[in-house]
């Protein structure tokens, strides 16, 4: 995309998040298997990352498997993780050399060994990179992030009266990155799923009916778009925000 097309942006959103779903439906549509178009919209990761890049985006929140996906058939769940496996080993040196920075949010535990052996390794190898956060929510829900912030909240003794907004956010699986200020949800369903629950209080929403595997440069590029058109007043009037 060139620059001259950027330019028309005149603000860019330092924290995207995005609900990465209809690939089930794309590959029904093409009579292929839930698998395939998993497979496929694990591929279209590496053109998001690499524009999310290209348009200034400093962070980005993909949601790839939620506490609630473990309810799956069986085979399903392990097909998803020998793609998740696929991946890592395929593109965490690309990604590496590029300046992404992976983190994971979400829980660990449950996850075979092997792979939660690589997400370790992917998370170390790359800690000190800058151009780009990419937070993975995997094995993630947003109520059970929030209960288990209250729960290590109560074993720290945290006085009450000493809790506000900025204190609970510490105990967030997202603790080291600001709130979101653009929410994509893809495959045209309007629902949070979950989904960065306390973060996203403030978020822009964009929904789009473009199935996850087919949302390309331009699909981001339009949410962009949408997005400098929004005006935000976090719970303000416009007369507010200009005094």
């Amino acid at each position: 995309m060139s620059k001259e097309i950027l330019k028309t942006l005149h603000k860019i959103p330092t924290h995207v998040a995005i609900i990465m779903d209809g690939n089930g439906r794309w590959a029904l549509e093409r009579g292929l298997s839930r698998l395939a178009g998993h497979k496929a919209g694990t591929e279209n990761l590496r053109e998001i990352i690499e524009a999310s890049a290209e348009f200034g985006i400093k962070y980005l929140t993909i949601y790839a498997f939620s506490t609630e996906n473990w309810k799956r058939p069986k085979e399903e769940i392990q097909g998803l993780m020998r793609i998740f496996k696929t991946m890592l080993d395929r593109e965490l040196n690309n990604l590496h050399k590029n300046g992404v920075q992976l983190r994971h949010i979400g829980r660990l535990d449950g996850i075979g060994k092997e792979l939660q052996k690589k997400v370790r390794e992917a998370i170390e190898l790359t800690k000190d990179n800058q151009t780009l956060i990419l937070n993975v929510a995997f094995n993630y829900g947003g109520r059970d992030e929030i209960l288990q912030a209250v729960k290590q909240i109560v074993a720290n003794g945290v006085n009450v009266d000493d809790l506000d907004d900025d204190q609970f956010a510490k105990y967030l699986y997202t603790a080291e990155s600001p709130d979101p200020d653009l929410v994509i949800r893809t495959s045209g369903e309007f629902r949070c799923s979950n989904f960065l629950i306390w973060q996203n209080a403030y978020a822009e929403w964009y929904f789009t009916p473009t199935y996850w595997p087919d949302f390309n440069r331009n699909e981001l590029y339009q949410a962009l778009v949408a997005y400098n058109e929004r005006d935000r007043r976090y719970g303000k009037v416009k007369q507010d925000k200009e005094k």
